[in-house]
């Protein structure tokens, strides 16, 4: 019977002992994190009186070397109902990474207007048609020339 009572009394001391210990070192916790705030609050330098913040303000319209600056698209007929109709819903890259044929582009804004909600584009439709196979039709790309006037060697085993 003793021995049961002095086993209680051992797992109630360190049970005591264990709730100290949590108790200490949520205090600690809370006093390390307390001292930080008080420390990052204590090392900020006070802004001046004389300090100012100067934003450049962007012309929305801005063109060099015959690129629209915001956008990046190429400058000519068209740019503005380009701007405006498309870049509504999606980055001017997605624009002008891609090289279509007038009939591709005819046939991508269809897909649009009957997947994406596109609107009717009326008489734009032909000016950015139009603007867009001029600038961003595809690249001809063909095969390197052959090699010629080349020294071959046989490799050796």
């Amino acid at each position: 019977m003793e021995e049961k009572k002095e086993h209680t009394n051992f797992k109630d001391q360190v049970t005591s002992i264990y709730k100290l210990l949590l108790v200490f070192f949520t205090f600690l916790i809370l006093f390390v994190l307390g001292f930080s705030i008080f420390l990052n609050e204590y090392n900020k330098e006070p802004i001046p009186d004389d300090y100012t913040i100067i934003q450049e303000e962007i012309d929305e319209d801005l063109i060099e070397n015959g690129i629209h600056v915001r956008t990046g698209f190429v400058d000519g007929e068209g740019l503005t109902e380009v701007i405006n109709n498309c870049t509504n819903c999606h980055s001017a890259k997605l624009v002008t990474q891609n090289r279509m044929s007038k009939e591709r582009w005819i046939a991508t804004i269809k897909w649009m207007q009957e997947t994406q909600n596109l609107w009717e584009l009326g008489g734009n439709e032909d000016i950015i048609v139009n603007y867009l196979a001029k600038h961003y039709a595809p690249t001809k790309k063909g095969r390197r020339e052959g090699l010629t006037n080349i020294e071959w060697y046989v490799l050796e085993e």
